[in-house]
């Protein structure tokens, strides 16, 4: 017969066990965070601006991007991506600078962030425009003799849609964050680790 102690300890013991392998499945081959633009937007966005989830921080972090160089940025990503060799999200600040409606630093301690193409709208599967998203590419050293580079950001930005689909405005939220989806180039050799 177990005394109160043991029990507690063999509990505790099986309990840690089950977290583990918990941890394990999470991390399972084959399984990783690998939202869909609908999803980033009408989930995560959405409830992050208005407060609904405060637990979303530690699927996807607040940080400032514009502080870090792009190769920093794998370490400082959420748990659920934060081993993903290709992808990781951030919620990122609107800065004061862009509040007053002037256009956004994106310079980092070794180059700069640079817009790729047009915004273009994200639509939901009822295709409904429910954001934008704009795409970047990272440049080493300063502009204009910038050395372009692997890294790739996609900034996702909410917008206010009436019934009729018709787009209203960027929704106006005194803290306002964009999502942000940065990847690099991965090149794997033919056979090996190969996608299909």
């Amino acid at each position: 017969m177990l005394l109160g102690e043991e029990r507690k300890y063999l509990f505790s013991e099986r309990g840690g066990e089950q977290e583990e392998t918990q941890k394990q499945m999470e991390r399972a081959p084959g399984f990783r965070f690998y939202p869909t633009e609908e999803e980033l937007i009408s989930f995560y966005l959405h409830n992050k601006l208005h407060g609904n989830r405060q637990d979303l921080d530690s699927v996807i972090p607040v940080l400032c991007i514009y502080e870090f160089n792009p190769s920093d940025l794998p370490q400082l990503a959420g748990e659920r991506c934060r081993n993903d060799p290709e992808q990781w999200f951030f919620f990122i600040p609107r800065l004061e600078r862009e509040l007053m409606g002037r256009r956004p630093t994106r310079l980092t301690p070794a180059g700069y962030w640079k817009a790729a193409g047009s915004r273009r709208y994200v639509y939901s599967l009822d295709n409904r425009a429910i954001g934008i998203k704009r795409d970047m590419v990272f440049y080493l050293g300063r502009f204009p003799t910038g050395r372009k580079t692997e890294w790739k950001m996609n900034e996702y930005r909410a917008i206010e849609v009436d019934p009729r689909g018709v787009v209203l405005k960027k929704i106006p939220i005194p803290i306002s964050y964009r999502l942000l989806r940065l990847t690099i180039r991965v090149y794997y050799i033919k056979g090996e680790n190969s996608r299909p």
